[in-house]
């Protein structure tokens, strides 16, 4: 199976039914309710149904207390999690208990509570340190700050520019009124200033003043002396950090319900999935009404939860008209479905149309295996791959797919990499010849990509035009299928022809009438579809440079598994040249190691990113035809746990 094949689902069922109804179809897991907006606007309906009510807010603020909470637990008290830690297993009915969601929101609300009351007192303090600097420049003012003088002198409290000269201020001040200025300290910006003035000359003084830029101090109302409020403050701080501390171990006291939390995102992910799906539900009161499409496979099972219903569904088959928003799912098996991850990055085939991925397998595969060339880094990815298969068991959408074919790939490039010659580069043999000098040793091949770089260069273009091929004959059986004979035979069957007759002079050295068979194959053929005389010369010269140049530029784009065999061999053959440099055979495997450790990863991505392009632009521009959108059904999603069967 590639492409499922879907059916359009409509259902009536009781209104009552509802929430049991969806639990059904979420245990099911092959229903994609659709979006109601056509029913809508449609008079009909619209005058008899309307959306269903939700609680999907409530349910995406639930999500957003519990990843808080998770985080607010990674920053006071983080656990080490291993690197191949496997997820929980659970039973479905266990994961939408709702008492059990209910008791861990309500461990989620705790550690959010003392998390928001460390915030606060993060303020808190803020603020007091803030108090305390501006309060630091007057500590050298013993007067209380709420005294303003006696009755006869006032004391001004005060800054001037840091520019400005104490002894120009005094002189000024001293001859416009009864006053004395004294400096209590000074930053870069800033001079603080204690000024005694005679009331009866307060205004003459301020004027003297302001002329030097001179600014009142902007104290709160305080009582005591600037250093007595400093001792108060680094008090209430104490008193801050006590609580804060209070707080944190509150949140520490509640290590361990990490897992829990996690389980709970799971949980409540289900309950905004199927709130989600209520909102996409049409009610008339009593009734409900869904619209949706389900996979073909589990139509039985799907029949057999819907017969526990008072309901009423028909499942009909899409329309061409309906392919455009008809879900599209993909299944393989296990060698090819590895392969939805490099599809999934490019865009799903459209409904109706042909999967690519059991056409692409076994060319990814082996061209990145090509491209590697490696025994030993074909080792390492086998290793990795099954460890992490093993160990963690990961299940998300990506990794599920990637770790299995790093390990195929990891095949194919040991295969490579036995038929080079190439084990680390040509590690074996510069350390044979480090220890005894005399060694002569070479590691087996079947041809030597440094050595006979032309012979690699004709394979990859001859791969190459294999894949091309096969795209074309793909191309081929769809407008066949589609009713377009003449078409396929005129477009794709025609250059296939060309390519044969073009093969055939090669090998035979008959170069003159394979050439005159070419140029009338194509001026028969290449005019088709074209009106009238000068549109078919137009078609014939116009498809003779878009093919020659298209398929020149693409045969060739396929020399770049040549170019990455080459690189990989020649950077992982530098390094252990560098390494056996040294003539110590410690540190040859330590340079060595590094050096193929770098090698190994450039490559690794690398090749993952050339191969990418050569499917997605070489093969895939020749029958792949994209654009479906993803088949999202009401079910058991999780990120956390396994759901396993009772």
């Amino acid at each position: 199976m590639a492409i499922v094949q879907m059916k359009r689902l409509r259902l009536i069922a009781l209104a009552k039914d509802r929430d049991a109804l969806l639990d059904s179809l979420q245990h099911t897991g092959c229903v994609e309710v659709s979006e109601p907006a056509e029913y809508l606007d449609d008079e009909n309906y619209a005058a008899l149904l309307h959306r269903e009510t939700a609680a999907v807010a409530e349910a995406r603020s639930s999500l957003t207390e519990l990843q808080h909470a998770i985080d607010v637990m990674q920053q006071y008290a983080p656990q080490k999690g291993g690197l191949f830690t496997p997820r929980a297993q659970m039973a479905a009915a266990d994961l939408l208990d709702g008492n059990a969601r209910n008791a861990v929101l309500d461990k989620a609300a705790q550690i959010n509570g003392h998390a928001r009351a460390i915030g606060q007192l993060n303020a808190r303090e803020t603020r007091v340190r803030a108090d305390q600097l501006s309060l630091q420049p007057w500590t050298a003012c013993d007067l209380p700050l709420e005294d303003k003088g006696s009755k006869y002198v006032e004391v001004l409290l005060g800054t001037v520019p840091a520019a400005v000269g104490m002894d120009a201020l005094s002189g000024a001040l001293d001859e416009a009124a009864d006053a004395e200025a004294r400096m209590l300290s000074e930053d870069r910006e800033l001079k603080y200033l204690e000024v005694l003035v005679h009331r009866a000359c307060r205004q003459e003084a301020l004027d003297a003043l302001r002329s030097f830029g001179f600014a009142f101090a902007q104290l709160k109302d305080l009582s005591g002396s600037a250093a007595e409020n400093i001792r108060l403050l680094d008090q209430e701080l104490r008193e801050i950090d006590s609580q804060r501390q209070a707080e944190i171990k509150a949140i520490q006291a509640m290590n361990g319900v990490q897992k829990e939390l996690k389980t709970g995102l799971d949980r409540v992910n289900q309950v905004l999935a199927a709130e989600s799906a209520k909102e996409r539900l049409l009610t008339g009161g009593s009734i409900l009404f869904l619209d949706g499409w389900a996979s073909v496979p589990e139509i039985p099972a799907l029949e057999s939860e819907l017969a526990k219903f008072d309901c009423a569904y028909e499942l009909t088959e899409p329309e061409a008209d309906d392919y455009p928003d008809v879900p599209v799912e993909l299944r393989n098996g296990k060698l090819v479905r590895t392969l939805n991850m490099v599809t999934d990055m490019y865009s799903l085939p459209a409904y109706g149309s042909v999967d690519p991925n059991p056409l692409m397998a076994p060319f990814f595969i082996f061209f990145y295996g090509f491209m590697m060339a490696d025994m030993g880094y074909g080792i390492l990815m086998m290793l990795a791959s099954w460890i992490i298969m093993k160990k963690a068991k990961p299940n998300g959408p990506t990794l599920r797919h990637m770790i299995p074919l790093m390990g195929l790939c990891g095949i194919s490039t040991f295969i490579m990499g036995a038929l080079t010659g190439g084990f680390f580069g040509d590690f074996i043999p510069q350390l044979l010849k480090l220890i005894n000098p005399a060694s002569t040793f070479a590691m087996p091949s079947l041809f030597d990509p440094l050595n006979d770089a032309l012979s690699v260069l004709i394979g990859s273009l001859a791969i190459g035009l294999v894949q091309i091929f096969t795209g074309m004959i793909v191309s081929m059986y769809k407008q066949i299928k589609r009713g377009e004979t003449m078409a396929a035979l005129c477009n794709e069957g025609a250059w296939f022809v060309v390519f044969i007759l073009a093969g055939a002079a090669a090998a035979t050295g008959q170069v003159k009438p394979c050439v005159i068979a070419i140029l009338a194959l194509l001026v028969l053929t290449q005019g088709y579809g074209k009106e009238g005389i000068v549109g078919k010369i137009m078609g014939i010269f116009g498809s003779l440079y878009n093919n020659i140049t298209g398929y020149f530029s693409d045969i060739m784009s396929y020399s770049r598994l040549m170019a990455l065999m080459l690189a990989g061999a020649v950077v992982a053959q530098v390094f252990n040249q560098l390494g056996a440099i040294t003539g110590n055979v410690i540190l040859f495997v330590i340079i060595a190691a590094v050096g193929n450790a770098l090698n190994f990863a450039l490559n690794l991505l690398g090749c993952f990113v050339h191969d990418m392009r050569l499917q997605c632009l070489e093969f895939f521009g020749r029958f792949y035809e994209d654009g479906g959108k993803p088949f999202r059904p009401l079910n058991i999603n999780t990120q956390y746990v396994d759901i396993v069967k009772k």
